[in-house]
């Protein structure tokens, strides 16, 4: 297995915002959730949980959005004013953590989902496999996502 390195550079679709990633995130997974359906226009967002302080945009400036989430948080959402890509998400107040949109990575071939949430909201052709984490709902303990993912030893 190929071990990643950082840091993780990204971007939006047109280039014109560029991040970088300091530190390995916590997890991948995929959100279900009605809000993600929405925001991507598919039927899941596969997103990476990583350090607010290990994120940094390094190029351009992006547009905010604020919304509720389908747990009833206040979220925000950075996303390139020209193109429209969405880049992160966050919650206020702030939890310390970001929702990295992980295909706006500029190499994905790593990126692993290590579980799903708001499964509930699973659109019915969705098959999710027999060792997959599932929630069905926001998660009150990530830990086995985490650990899932700091099992493939990708960094």
């Amino acid at each position: 297995m190929t071990k990643v390195s950082l840091p993780l550079e990204g971007g939006c679709q047109c280039g014109a915002v560029r991040y970088r990633l300091s530190a390995a995130p916590l997890m991948i997974y995929c959100c279900h959730c009605t809000n993600c359906q929405k925001i991507t226009g598919s039927a899941f967002v596969l997103s990476a949980t990583v350090s607010e302080a290990a994120f940094e945009f390094v190029k351009g400036t992006p547009e905010k959005t604020e919304w509720k989430s389908d747990a009833g948080n206040s979220r925000y959402g950075w996303f390139c004013g020209d193109c429209g890509c969405r880049i992160a998400h966050g919650q206020t107040p702030s939890i310390g953590l970001l929702s990295l949109r992980a295909g706006t990575f500029d190499d994905t071939s790593w990126v692993e989902p290590s579980g799903h949430i708001w499964t509930r909201s699973a659109q019915p052709w969705i098959r999710f496999g027999p060792d997959d984490i599932l929630c069905d709902v926001q998660p009150t303990d990530y830990a086995p996502f985490v650990e899932r993912f700091q099992s493939l030893g990708l960094f």
